[in-house]
């Protein structure tokens, strides 16, 4: 879970992307003993991040593709010297993974963007089944994703999959989330969840499908063939998406706290010629007026995006550091 030492706050740059991420890398605590350290960590962690963001995996991958940069490159991420791959290796092995986390989640933030005016951060969680080690259970991440720009915010690990919902609140906790609308999964549409968002000064989007059988069932009687209907299509990997959206005030017998409206999802995807449909109910803190049908349902499109994120090129360099490193795994406590 996250520590209570907290990352610098994002900042407005007039410098160059690397350069203020070299300087937020600056906040590491090194674990290294100081006698023989050639090598700041911050140069060493800005030039793995770069390593890895050109398709590097692995040390030794990582030794090799500082061993054969430019020089200049070398200098613009704070090396004046090409460093072996051991030197890195000792590093990440005693590197707090939560605070390079939170601070790869500080520069993110400085680079999300909008969807209809306002920053979505999608939350949700998975298995990791790719890091699982040897006689090990598969590491359970929650994610928060921009889902503007594909950035992952932050990620905790849970104890277990049954503890995703404190995971996720845990997350929430350390995230900037003044303004932003906040998307969670079936699993986190939780009265608790919900008032800790609101009291964040941010809005959220909740969807309820059949883990939550009595509240859907009475979303399920609302008279939606009396309201009119909001389409949006798009075409991705393959596949299209037709996304039908109806749109109401929240009935009385809605308990969230600051809830505002409820809607009716209904997702049709047609992939080689098949055609599957999923209908969901939506619950939303914001009112008509901030989100009408259209610009709900632009919020809610990504909703179950960070699935991916937690397994795959969305998520922040730590999670795909190599086997052994330390870094992707929160110490015990």
């Amino acid at each position: 879970m996250p520590s209570s030492s907290q990352a610098p706050s994002p900042r407005t740059r007039a410098t160059p992307d690397h350069a203020h991420l070299l300087d937020l890398f600056e906040h590491l605590p090194d674990p290294r003993s100081r006698r023989g350290v050639r090598h700041r960590a911050a140069a060493l962690v800005a030039a793995a991040v770069a390593a890895m963001a050109a398709g590097m995996r692995g040390f030794t991958a990582i030794g090799q593709w500082v061993a054969g940069a430019d020089p200049y490159v070398l200098d613009e991420l704070g090396l004046d010297r090409w460093a072996e791959e051991s030197t890195f290796r000792r590093l990440f092995s005693g590197l707090d993974a939560g605070r390079l986390d939170r601070i790869l989640g500080v520069w993110a933030t400085t680079r999300a963007g909008t969807v209809q005016g306002r920053r979505v951060i999608a939350v949700d969680g998975k298995s990791v089944r790719g890091a699982r080690g040897p006689g090990q259970a598969a590491p359970h991440l929650v994610a928060a994703l921009d889902t503007a720009t594909g950035l992952t915010l932050g990620q905790d690990q849970a104890k277990s999959e049954g503890d995703e919902i404190g995971a996720a609140r845990d997350l929430l906790q350390v995230l900037d989330l003044a303004d932003a609308v906040v998307t969670m999964d079936a699993l986190h549409a939780q009265h608790g969840t919900a008032e800790q968002i609101v009291g964040r000064g941010a809005d959220y989007v909740l969807t309820i499908k059949g883990n939550q059988p009595t509240l859907f069932g009475a979303l399920k009687k609302l008279p939606w063939k009396d309201v009119a209907a909001t389409r949006r299509t798009e075409q991705s990997h393959g596949r299209r998406i037709t996304r039908t959206i109806k749109v109401v005030d929240v009935p009385g017998w809605i308990e969230f706290p600051g809830a505002a409206q409820v809607a009716q999802l209904r997702r049709t995807t047609t992939r080689s010629g098949k055609e599957s449909i999923e209908v969901v109910y939506l619950v939303t803190s914001a009112d008509a007026r901030v989100a009408p049908p259209q610009v709900l349902a632009a919020w809610s499109s990504r909703t179950g995006t960070s699935r991916t994120a937690c397994t795959g090129y969305g998520t922040s360099p730590l999670v795909r550091m190599p086997a052994g490193s330390g870094v992707g795994r929160r110490r015990p406590a």
